[in-house]
């Protein structure tokens, strides 16, 4: 009997043994599995002058588009760099500090500050263009510009591009039904009136004007908003006018983007209600009847094409139809 006791005994020490080792073993292999580092996912992302391979959630950013700034800030992601070396946004004036690192200009970007920061990606737009090849040499580097004969398509896609490449797809898409909502609603304001607008930019006393497929043709394209001329010539600049031209198309709405209040044109600049408020166009039917809207050049000139500056380009205008 005291032997089969023994016995007994015996297997229930070498079983509980046994499974000892076998669950150090686990945890061993569990707790070098969670110490070895994670292979980095990486994606392919396809934009206007190529395909770019990317790191998910990159760390050190540098950012040459302040619409795609604005996206990142409504979205929380921060950035390492920025061109300083110029206007920034008065609503993302936090940018323009210290914390940031200075990288020149939008036209004259500081290749030597950006090489020493070493970055995981550099985004770009238009006014770099001609200068891809050089960033890429340093990172990863993609175009998010808006094409602005696309607009709400092109604007669309580099959110949602944003979005991959920063794990906030689901942000993106809550804020770009929000957008669509405010959008609709516009539109059928806009389209259920008779009156007709005119877009102009004003800088040091000249006036351009932009129509339909242009820089600032969603007010027509996609706000519905009736264009006073439907053959205004499409380019950056914009079509170069006169008062007179103004006074003869006699729109219901002139909308108003100032340059120089936003950018430095000699001495503070110009007023464009200064130009614009003269004897002849004080007899249009957009002065008399109170039409002549000032759109906030930081959202339409400098930083089109974010979530924060669209929603706020809708808003705009829809105040302005009131």
């Amino acid at each position: 009997m005291k032997k089969k006791l023994s016995l007994f005994l015996l297997i229930t020490i070498i079983a509980i043994f046994m499974a000892a080792c076998g669950s150090n073993s686990s945890s061993e292999e569990k707790s070098n599995a969670s110490t070895e580092p994670k292979e980095t996912e990486e994606l392919t992302i396809k934009h206007f002058l190529g395909e770019t391979k990317v790191k998910k959630n990159p760390e050190k950013v540098v950012v040459f588009d302040f619409g795609t700034l604005d996206t990142l800030d409504a979205l929380g992601v921060e950035v390492a760099a920025l061109p300083r070396g110029g206007t920034v946004p008065s609503y993302l004036e936090k940018y323009n500090t210290d914390k940031y690192e200075n990288v020149g200009s939008l036209k004259e970007p500081d290749f030597e500050k950006i090489n020493e920061l070493q970055p995981d990606l550099i985004i770009i737009s238009a006014r770099q263009v001609d200068l891809y090849e050089e960033f890429q040499e340093i990172a990863p580097t993609i175009y998010l510009g808006v094409d602005t004969t696309r607009y709400m398509e092109s604007f669309k896609e580099n959110a949602t591009t944003i979005g991959q490449i920063f794990d906030k797809e689901a942000e993106v898409e809550a804020k770009l039904a929000e957008i669509d909502e405010s959008i609709a609603a516009l539109n059928e304001k806009a389209t259920g009136m008779d009156e007709n607008a005119l877009v102009t930019l004003v800088e040091d006393g000249s006036v351009s004007a932009y129509g339909p497929a242009s820089r600032f043709g969603m007010i027509h394209d996609v706000f519905g908003v009736k264009a006073v001329d439907e053959k205004i010539e499409v380019s950056t600049h914009g079509q170069s006018v006169s008062f007179e031209y103004i006074v003869e198309k006699d729109p219901n709405y002139l909308f108003v983007v100032d340059r120089g209040a936003v950018v430095t044109t000699g001495e503070g600049g110009s007023s464009a209600k200064q130009v614009l408020e003269n004897d002849l166009i004080k007899g249009t039917k957009a002065y008399k009847e109170n039409h002549i809207v000032y759109l906030d050049p930081n959202y339409w000139y400098l930083s089109g094409g974010g979530l924060v500056s669209v929603s706020e380009m809708v808003k705009e205008i829809e105040a302005g139809l009131e």
